[in-house]
């Protein structure tokens, strides 16, 4: 097995590219909190130096609930809300028109429960025509430091087949399950992916899956008919970065391996999808754990050895910054820890390309 370790999860300021050379490319690939995490942890480095790094995100458009739900059953639109979370992430300055994009309504027939960022989405797709074309003009409103696309423009629901043999309709309805998911899959089968996307993943220097929900944030993206398909044909390094905790109704007892093992199951013939995969080492306090705990949920067993025997290098390192850490908060990526780990593995990506002669 080869299992490398960071001493630090800070890495230092890179200088822009001399001359022709291109910029460090990364494609994400995931939905809630865990893409958005991942990309605030990469924004400071587009900040740091200009045309030194691209960065591309591919999101879920699967969620049925809330803001968003409400929005895709009264207007016919792709859920917004993940796609506003990583345009706020990536929001060049966080002042008032990001913290505006993130307001949500705490009153109001028909408003109380929307965010207005959800309400932008949704108007200006109605005056574009497009949802991926509202996106990028929505995504200038906020300067923001990167490409943001849906991972398909069609209305997808999701679906999952549990253990036990149930059928269940809905990412809402899926995440609220308690018995094991074994498969999930979109109605309607094969969307498309957008062109751009499969562009950006084609150029990548480096593609990241997770962190995030496995099964309702991560592997719907992997169900879009050629997104497999172009991953695995990328020169590309691919990382996956494991969840810290488990996550009640989706992966009760997952272990890392069991994580990679779902991935790999939902990417069809599509062969060599992961290179790495990326465990935190960092300890958890009782603080935040005991929480968990009382749901039943404890933090993700890394099984280096199996990951290993599924054809992966570990990277294991400290992902989290708990010293401040307060009673109450929630258990998440740091974003200055991923973000750093990330460029680490976007230059392996670049110095593996260059040893291939892309």
């Amino acid at each position: 097995m080869r299992c490398w370790r960071r001493r630090s999860y800070r890495l230092a300021r890179k200088s822009p590219p001399v001359g022709p050379a291109p910029p460090l490319r990364i494609v994400s690939i995931g939905g809630g909190t865990g893409l958005s995490t991942l990309l605030r942890g990469l924004k400071r480095y587009v900040k740091a130096a200009e045309g030194f790094l691209e960065l591309t995100a591919v999101v879920t458009v699967t969620d049925d609930g809330g803001s968003s739900g409400r929005l895709r059953r009264e207007f016919d639109v792709l859920p917004p809300g993940d796609i506003r979370n990583c345009m706020v992430a990536l929001a060049e300055y966080e002042g008032l028109i990001a913290r505006l994009f993130q307001y949500r309504f705490s009153s109001g027939h028909g408003l109380k429960g929307h965010s207005f960022g959800n309400l932008f989405l949704t108007a200006m797709t109605d005056l574009t025509g497009d949802f991926a074309s509202a996106v990028t003009l929505s995504s200038q409103v906020l300067s923001v430091l990167g490409r943001i696309y849906p991972a398909t423009s069609t209305q997808v629901v999701l679906e999952a087949t549990l253990a036990n043999g149930r059928k269940l309709s809905g990412e809402t309805r899926i995440s609220r399950s308690t018995s094991r998911i074994e498969r999930i899959s979109l109605r309607p089968r094969k969307p498309k992916p957008l062109a751009e996307t499969l562009r950006a993943i084609a150029d990548a220097d480096l593609i990241t899956l997770g962190p995030g929900s496995l099964f309702t944030s991560v592997i719907p993206n992997l169900l879009v008919d050629g997104i497999p398909q172009a991953i695995a044909k990328s020169p590309a390094l691919k990382a996956y970065f494991v969840n810290l905790m488990w996550q009640p109704g989706e992966t009760a007892n997952f272990r890392a391996s069991d994580h990679v093992a779902a991935i790999l199951r939902h990417c069809g013939r599509a062969r060599n999808v992961l290179d790495v995969c990326v465990v935190n080492t960092g300890s958890l306090p009782d603080k935040l754990l005991d929480p968990y705990q009382a749901k039943f949920a404890q933090p993700v067993e890394n099984d280096t050895e199996n990951l290993s025997a599924l054809g992966l290098d570990v990277l294991c390192t400290d992902l989290m910054r708990m010293s401040r850490a307060k009673v109450g908060e929630k258990i998440r990526h740091d974003p200055g820890a991923i973000g750093a780990v990330t460029m680490e593995l976007a230059q392996r990506g670049r110095s593996r390309k260059r040893k291939l002669n892309l």
